[in-house]
């Protein structure tokens, strides 16, 4: 562990994803820019990867989409950090866990992309045992699945979390650490929370807002009802404690990718997005 001049922790080993979420419209459907167009402006700022999502690439597209996909990335020697082959999923919506009862098109994909980690969703009791029998058919291809700390899901706090982890058992099943949401439902986010996630983490989503009574952003959550908040830029203070957030990764030696999951539309172009999160993040991860 070193510091550097802002007393801010510097970890080594973690690589940058840019989600391709930066240039999506409200919808989360529709994209703004091209996969080419992101996946240059990644590879142009010294991005590892890039978060593919189904506004570009999903279980939906032709073949011959989802092989130029993984050639453009390639080309520009950028890995697919984490496949979300749906929009129910990030829609979160009740369909959202419905992958879980039909994998295999998600696996196929994930697999044509070159990735090995695929974001599902779990609403219900019943996802359980679906996340179980998903899990055991994709470790027979190397294939990991994970769920984001996320609102109106099981794993909206950190207890629910670890329950639902411990009870799926599945080594190749884990978790996507976002501590906005899980700000959002009142929960702890720092050291301690991550020291209970670790030997699930599978991935980091960092997005950062503030949460304020006349917030223009009103989102449900079931365990702290309706929260008022408004998005920030990465790098903005006041919202999410960052630095809080890196001495904890540091802390349980996590050294896989850190993802800008961020939607800025209502902030800044992505292309800003994408250069200004880099800039703020890069001296965290060394």
């Amino acid at each position: 562990m070193k510091w550097n001049g802002a007393q801010e922790y510097i970890v080594k080993k973690m690589k940058l994803s840019l989600s391709v979420r930066v240039a999506e419209t409200a919808s989360k459907k529709d994209a703004t820019h091209t996969f080419a167009q992101l996946t240059e402006l990644a590879a142009g700022l010294g991005y590892a990867a890039v978060c593919m999502r189904a506004s570009q690439v999903g279980i939906h597209s032709p073949l011959a989409e989802i092989t130029a996909a993984r050639k453009q990335a390639a080309s520009l020697n950028l890995k697919v950090s984490m496949v979300t082959g749906d929009f129910p999923v990030p829609l979160n919506n009740e369909q959202g866990p419905d992958g879980l009862r039909n994998i295999t098109p998600y696996l196929d994909l994930t697999a044509f992309l070159g990735a090995d980690l695929i974001r599902i969703a779990m609403k219900v009791e019943d996802d359980i045992a679906w996340a179980q029998r998903a899990s055991d058919e994709a470790a027979e291809r190397g294939i990991r699945l994970a769920h984001q700390s996320h609102t109106q899901s099981l794993f909206e706090t950190v207890e629910g979390s670890v329950d639902v982890l411990k009870r799926v058992g599945r080594k190749n099943f884990g978790i996507i650490y976002e501590p906005a949401n899980l700000d959002l439902c009142g929960q702890t986010y720092g050291v301690e929370t991550l020291k209970r996630f670790s030997p699930y983490l599978m991935n980091v989503y960092l997005q950062n807002h503030i949460r304020r009574p006349d917030g223009k952003t009103r989102l449900l959550t079931w365990i702290q009802g309706e929260v008022p908040h408004d998005p920030i830029r990465l790098q903005d203070k006041g919202g999410i404690d960052f630095p809080s957030v890196f001495q904890g990764l540091e802390a349980i030696g996590y050294d896989g990718y850190v993802t800008v999951h961020q939607a800025f539309r209502e902030i800044m172009e992505p292309e800003d997005a994408a250069e200004q999160s880099y800039t703020y993040l890069k001296p965290f991860c060394g």
